[in-house]
């Protein structure tokens, strides 16, 4: 599923009250010489990419959300392009926060929109470990990630959402979040999650909605070493976690689903940490790419 490498040249034609609250991201890798480059970068503020560095022939990219977070009426736009033979690693810089818009600039009832399209071409790898969103009081929030994957690429993706500023006894005050991730392998949809918290129309501490977490996390990894028995082995790593609800199984050939529900950060982030470096020695047989921050 190879797909044609979009132009180099990247005009920004946003009103400039638009700078700030509109915002698209554009990278493509490439394999050259053994090892991955950036080939294509495109970033308009706050979105903003650090530094490549290389590990080991993959390319360990941080992505920069440089402002104090997202406001209602917001909309930050991410395209990714892996082309073949290309092994990527892409990370946060830190949680993202959501902030409700000011009504002045927005309706008071606008979401922030991210919307992020990945793509990777038969042969590529992507690793991502994503920082949690954080949804303020009175925040309302609408993402979407899109994957796109060959036959034979190698995926490790992982998303969270925590509940509010936790600490601070702020949960479940925002106004709604909606999400969607959506992953399709070659022409096939493999993967579909999608569900709206919104905590004033149905509070998120019923059972069949959040229970008592405050912490909700989805890993999705695809592999040709993603196996019955290695799905059977990390849900056993993550059963010895306490305050933790996890739960993976194998739901497709080469898909492993892993879902996680905590109710304090400290065991939920090491639940995450613990399953990242286990699919990656067990499966993926590489070093700890996402260890590094």
């Amino acid at each position: 599923m190879d797909q044609a490498r979009p132009a180099v040249r990247v005009v920004d034609r946003r009103e400039a009250s638009a700078i700030g609250r509109e915002a698209r991201l554009e990278l493509v890798f490439e394999a050259r010489g053994g090892r991955t480059i950036l080939a294509h970068a495109y970033a308009e503020p706050p979105l903003r990419v650090g530094g490549v560095f290389d590990l080991d022939g993959a390319a360990y990219v941080i992505i920069v959300c440089s402002g104090p977070g997202v406001f209602g009426g917001d909309t930050l736009r991410q395209s990714i392009h892996i082309g073949r033979g290309a092994r990527v690693v892409l990370t946060s810089q830190s949680a993202l926060q959501v902030h409700p818009g000011a009504p002045t600039l927005q309706p008071a009832a606008a979401p922030a929109l991210l919307r992020h399209d990945y793509t990777l071409d038969d042969g590529s790898e992507l690793c991502c470990h994503w920082d949690p969103v954080i949804p303020f009081a009175g925040a309302r929030l609408d993402q979407r990630f899109d994957l796109r994957i060959g036959e034979s690429s190698r995926l490790y993706w992982g998303d969270a959402v925590m509940a509010g500023r936790v600490s601070r006894g702020e949960a479940w005050q925002f106004q709604s979040l909606a999400h969607e991730l959506t992953l399709r392998v070659g022409p096939a949809l493999a993967y579909l999650e999608r569900y709206t918290i919104a905590p004033g129309e149905r509070p998120a501490d019923r059972r069949w909605v959040c229970g008592g977490a405050s912490y909700l996390a989805t890993t999705l990894v695809h592999h040709a070493g993603a196996t019955a028995e290695t799905a059977e082995a990390l849900h056993r790593e993550m059963s010895a976690f306490e305050d933790v609800q996890a739960g993976v199984d194998l739901i497709a050939p080469r898909l492993v689903l892993a879902r996680f529900l905590a109710g304090k950060g400290a065991p939920f982030a090491g639940a995450r940490a613990s399953y990242r470096t286990f699919a990656l020695r067990s499966i993926f047989g590489g070093p700890e790419f996402l260890a590094r921050k």
